[in-house]
C-alpha cells in the first residue's frame, strides 16, 4: 500500500501573481493593475539600468524596504523578460491603469460642482461601468469603483495565480513587495488558483498524513516535478498539539501582532503571521502551535504584515470564521477584504462594523474605532477588537493612533475598563506612498508624504490609552522586531530608535504604577486566572 506522509514543517509556500509575492494589492483587481505600472514595471525597469546599485541598496540598512531588487545585480536577462512578459500578457491591467489616470485628470479639470451626467461620456472606455462618478459635499470630484463587477471581469484571472514550494532553512528572505519570486534550485512551481480546495488538503497534511500521489494529482503536479514534490513529505509526525483546558485564559504570542487566545474550548487568532519550524536562535511558536479548528481569525487592518496570504492559505482550511472590518466604498485605496477573501475561497468570512458585536461561546467580540496608521487616507477596513471571554476583556488596539484622544474616551464609556491592552507603537512609520504611492494619479509633494506617517501612538498616546481604560495589564506589540519577519516589515531598531524608547518609557510608566507590562518579542505565554 501507498504510505500515507506529512507535509514537512519548513515547507515554505509563496503565494504569486504573475511572479510577484502576492499581498492584498495585489489580489484585488483595482490597485493590482496601479501596483503593476507604479511599482512593478518602474522597479525593473530601474534594476535592469542600475542593477549594482540595487544590489548596494539592499545591503544598507538605512534603506530596507526600498524599491530594490535583491538578486546581488544578476539575474538582469531575466528581468528584462519578466518586463517584456508583464508589457505582453498583462496590457489590459496596463490600460486599466493608464484610464485611472486619466478619469482622475478630467474629473479635476472637468467637474466644478455641476452635474456629472455628461461627464460619463468621457470615462475611458475600459472603465464605463465599473465607475460611478460622485461629489463629496464641498464639490470635490471623486469616483466610485463597483468592486464586485472587476472581480467578474477579465481584470481578474485566477489563471495569473500559483505557488511556489521551497524549503525554508533560516529567517534571511528578500523584502516581498520590491523583488519578484525567480526560479532557483529546489523551488517548486505550482499553477493553480489560490481558491483550489486541494490547497487546503495539501496543508493538512501539515498535521495529518495523506497520500502524496493524491494530493499530486489534485494540484496538477506535473511528472517531471513529481520526484521533487514528493520530497517535501516525511514519514515523521509533527509534535501533537495540546489544546489548552486550564482555568480562565490562556493567550501566546507568535510574533509581531499575532496572538492566540483559548478559553473555554474557544480559539482566536489574531492577524496571523508565522514562522515555520526549522533551527533558529530566537525562541518562537509555529504553526505546529496551533489547535487543528481555530473558531475565529480576527484581521485588523488590511496591511501586508496584518493580513499575509501565505499564512492565511495555509490556514484556511482550520478556520471556522474570519472577522473583517467592513467597507464597500469602492475607493480605489479601500479594496473590500470580505469580497478579496471569498474569491480565493475563504468560507464563513464576517464584516464587522463599529461597535457591532459578534457572540462567540462565553464571550463576545467586539469591532472598536482605529484612527490613523494609514496616511490620513479614507480608508475604512480597519478596526481594533475587545475580545471579551472567560470572564476577561482583552483590547487588541493592533497599529491604531491616539491623534484624537477624546474618540478613547467616548469608548471607554461605552465598553467600561479592560484587563488587557495589547498596543502598537511603531510611531515613526513610513511615509504614506511607501504603502500607497502606486494608487496616486498624481505625484504628492515629499513634505507632504514625509508628514503623513503609516505609524502607530508615541509615548504619550500611549499611556493615555493605558490609563484611561485602567488596565491592568499592558503589552506593546506589532513592532516588527522578530528576525522571521524582515521579509515583511523591512524594520531594524537600534536602542535609540524613537518606537524603542517610546514603549521603553511606557512599559517603565505602567511598571511604576504597579502594572504587569512588556515590549513582546519571540515568544510569550500568559494564563490569566
Amino acid at each position: 500500500m501507498t504510505p500515507l506522509l506529512y507535509l514537512r514543517q519548513n515547507v515554505q509556500v509563496e503565494p504569486l501573481i504573475e511572479s510577484w509575492y502576492a499581498w492584498s494589492h495585489l489580489i484585488s483587481p483595482a490597485t493590482a493593475a496601479m501596483n503593476i505600472v507604479d511599482r512593478h514595471l518602474k522597479i525593473m525597469q530601474s534594476y535592469v539600468q542600475s542593477p549594482q546599485v540595487h544590489a548596494a541598496a539592499v545591503k544598507n540598512p538605512a534603506m530596507l524596504g526600498g524599491p530594490f531588487i535583491d538578486y546581488d545585480g544578476k539575474r538582469v536577462d531575466e528581468i528584462q523578460a519578466l518586463i517584456e512578459k508583464t508589457k505582453r500578457d498583462q496590457g489590459q491591467m496596463i490600460a486599466f491603469s493608464e484610464a485611472v489616470k486619466q478619469l482622475d485628470q478630467m474629473l479635476r479639470m472637468e467637474a466644478k460642482g455641476f452635474s456629472l451626467e455628461p461627464l460619463y461620456a468621457k470615462v475611458p472606455e475600459i472603465l464605463k461601468g465599473y465607475v460611478e462618478l460622485v461629489y463629496d459635499l464641498n464639490n470635490q470630484p471623486s469616483f466610485r469603483l463597483v468592486e464586485p463587477l472587476l472581480y467578474r471581469s477579465p481584470f481578474y484571472d485566477p489563471a495569473r495565480q500559483s505557488l511556489m514550494l521551497s524549503l525554508i532553512t533560516s529567517d534571511e528572505r528578500p523584502f516581498i513587495l520590491s523583488t519578484p519570486r525567480l526560479r532557483t534550485p529546489g523551488d517548486l512551481h505550482l499553477q493553480t488558483p489560490f481558491s483550489n480546495p486541494a490547497i487546503d488538503e495539501l496543508f493538512a497534511m501539515k498535521w495529518k498524513p495523506g497520500s502524496v500521489g493524491e494530493i499530486a494529482a489534485k494540484l496538477g503536479v506535473s511528472t517531471e516535478d513529481s520526484a521533487a514534490f514528493a520530497s517535501f513529505f516525511t514519514p515523521e509526525a509533527p509534535r501533537g498539539y495540546e489544546p489548552y483546558t486550564g482555568k480562565g485564559v490562556r493567550w501566546r504570542y507568535f510574533g509581531h501582532a499575532c496572538i492566540l487566545v483559548e478559553a473555554g474550548g474557544t480559539s482566536v487568532l489574531l492577524d496571523p503571521v508565522l514562522s515555520y519550524t526549522y533551527d533558529h536562535q530566537v525562541a518562537r511558536f509555529t504553526y505546529e502551535d496551533l489547535p487543528e479548528t481555530i473558531d475565529y481569525v480576527l484581521i485588523t487592518h488590511n496591511h501586508q504584515d496584518h493580513i499575509l496570504f501565505e499564512t492565511m492559505l495555509q490556514l484556511r482550511g482550520r478556520v471556522k470564521n474570519i472577522v473583517v472590518p467592513r467597507n464597500g466604498n469602492g475607493a480605489l485605496q479601500d479594496p473590500s477584504l470580505k469580497m478579496m477573501l471569498e474569491r480565493v475561497g475563504f468560507k464563513n468570512v464576517i464584516s464587522i462594523e463599529e461597535f457591532e458585536e459578534i457572540t462567540a461561546p462565553d464571550g463576545m467580540i467586539t469591532g472598536i474605532p482605529f484612527f490613523g496608521e494609514h496616511g490620513d487616507l479614507a480608508i475604512r477596513t480597519k478596526s481594533a477588537y475587545l475580545l471579551d471571554l472567560h470572564g476577561y476583556r482583552l483590547l487588541f488596539a493592533a497599529d491604531s493612533c491616539n491623534t484624537e484622544p477624546k474618540l478613547y474616551e467616548h469608548v471607554q464609556k461605552a465598553t467600561g475598563n479592560i484587563d488587557v491592552l495589547f498596543l502598537g507603537m511603531e510611531c515613526d512609520g513610513a511615509p504614506m506612498s511607501w504603502m500607497y504611492g502606486p494608487l496616486l494619479t498624481k505625484p504628492l509633494d515629499r513634505k507632504m508624504d514625509h508628514s503623513r506617517r503609516l505609524a502607530g501612538s508615541n509615548y504619550e498616546r500611549g499611556i493615555d490609552i493605558v490609563k484611561r481604560f485602567g488596565c491592568k495589564e499592558a503589552y506593546v506589540y506589532a513592532m516588527g522586531q522578530e528576525p522571521w519577519l524582515n521579509y515583511v516589515m523591512s524594520i531594524k531598531y537600534t536602542a535609540e530608535s524613537n518606537p524603542i524608547k517610546a514603549s521603553n518609557q511606557l512599559v517603565a510608566d505602567c511598571h511604576a504604577l504597579g502594572l504587569p507590562a512588556e515590549r513582546l518579542f519571540g515568544e510569550k505565554e500568559i494564563l490569566l486566572g
